[in-house]
């Protein structure tokens, strides 16, 4: 690897494929806390019976980390710039495991509820500090194709999670939250592999430098809507056989692991494409998400579902390193933790807001599948402006490294 792959002022030091590889892997964290404990909610619910407000309550469980994510990265990535992506980065994984792992002993469905709030302020840490070393470690084409893998393995490890939330589930509600005990085995690999780039001298001495917010609020503000679409067929996919009487589990759970492999393929894709920027990809990615979206809102029978959905898994696929490449393209290293958290807290508070907003509109639209179809019509206007505005020179790219 060349030294215009790491920041100039760590050109001593250059991080390779097992740096990446840790850092991908603290990167599926997040999704562990979002669906590792989805298939036991039932089993929580009948728990907790007895409890005032327990209808409310468990779903919160499941939620709550993404909302907490939204809510505080942009100030983890302010900790990130002034003082220091690894300390902060390993404090986080230790706080995860243990408030990640506290519904073990904890009796109480608000003390529980409580944790997982936690465990989304260390998710927060946690994805803000991996996603902006990866910036930090490599540039051009190597970092998109770094970010093209966070995108391919977090969508693996979401598959991957909700089997094995059901499996250990199998033993209890209580059995699936040991998961959470994994991050303490990065601990030691990240302290002893990972560094946190140097500042130097002059850039310690003049305090923050200015994020460019005006250029950083179109991939941001695109991104909220991104992440929006993007989790429509994780979130509602389920929903959507059911109404078609599809109701066998093994035939659900295929159905899900082929839609997850489309997502997969749209990351790997952008990978081999990514030169080709936002100006190309958001139109081309927003568009294959709203035919797919719209194919699944007509449709009326499992095949034609589960082809609709792996178009738009596709397109979504190629939609979220594009989003992220994007955002980091216009901020330099002083600004890559504020950037990033920023950036990150869009994206989950548009995961946090895809189910409600699904659900309300579905209200005003006579079901899940009029909801689908308004996204679908949402998502093609999206691949409308993004392609006019590229077109026009109106997109805001930058190439800082």
């Amino acid at each position: 690897m060349s030294t215009s792959s790491v920041p100039v002022s760590e050109v001593t030091r250059r991080a390779g494929r097992f740096q990446g590889v840790l850092l991908l892997l603290g990167s599926c964290l997040p999704i562990l806390g979002a669906v590792l404990i989805a298939p036991v909610l039932p089993d929580i619910q009948d728990h907790f019976a007895g409890v005032a407000g327990a209808e409310a309550l468990v779903p919160v469980a499941l939620t709550i980390p993404a909302l907490a994510v939204g809510l505080l990265a942009p100030f983890a990535g302010r900790i990130v710039d002034a003082v220091d992506r690894k300390r902060l980065l390993l404090g986080a994984l230790a706080v995860y495991a243990i408030v990640g792992t506290a519904p073990l002993w904890l009796d109480s469905l608000p003390a529980i509820v409580a944790s997982r709030a936690l465990v989304g302020v260390t998710e927060a840490a946690i994805m803000t500090c991996c996603t902006t070393l990866l910036g930090d470690y490599f540039s051009g084409a190597a970092r998109d194709r770094w970010l093209a893998l966070q995108t391919v393995c977090t969508a693996l490890a979401a598959t991957l999670f909700f089997v094995l939330g059901g499996a250990l589930g199998s033993a209890g509600w209580r059995t699936p939250f040991w998961a959470y005990a994994v991050s303490l085995v990065l601990v030691p690999l990240m302290a002893l592999f990972i560094w946190s780039p140097a500042r130097g001298d002059a850039v310690a001495g003049r305090g923050l430098v200015p994020v460019p917010w005006r250029l950083l609020a179109a991939p941001v503000g695109v991104t909220l809507f991104g992440a929006i679409v993007f989790y429509v067929i994780p979130v509602e996919f389920s929903f959507v056989l059911d109404e078609l009487g599809v109701t066998a589990t093994s035939t659900i759970g295929l159905a899900t692991a082929i839609t997850s492999l489309a997502t997969v393929a749209g990351a790997l894709t952008f990978g081999r494409v990514s030169r080709r920027g936002p100006v190309t990809l958001l139109p081309v990615a927003f568009a294959l998400v709203a035919v797919g979206l719209g194919v699944v809102a007509a449709s009326g029978s499992m095949p034609v579902a589960v082809g609709g959905a792996s178009i738009s898994s596709y397109g979504a696929g190629l939609l979220l390193p594009t989003l992220l490449t994007w955002a980091m393209s216009v901020l330099s290293f002083e600004q890559r933790g504020r950037g990033t958290g920023t950036w990150t807290a869009s994206f989950f508070i548009g995961q946090f807001v895809c189910p409600l907003l699904v659900l309300a509109l579905g209200a005003g639209t006579g079901g899940l599948f009029g909801a689908i179809g308004v996204l679908a019509v949402a998502a093609a206007i999206a691949a409308l402006a993004s392609f006019t505005a590229s077109r026009a020179g109106h997109l805001p790219v930058g190439a800082a490294e």
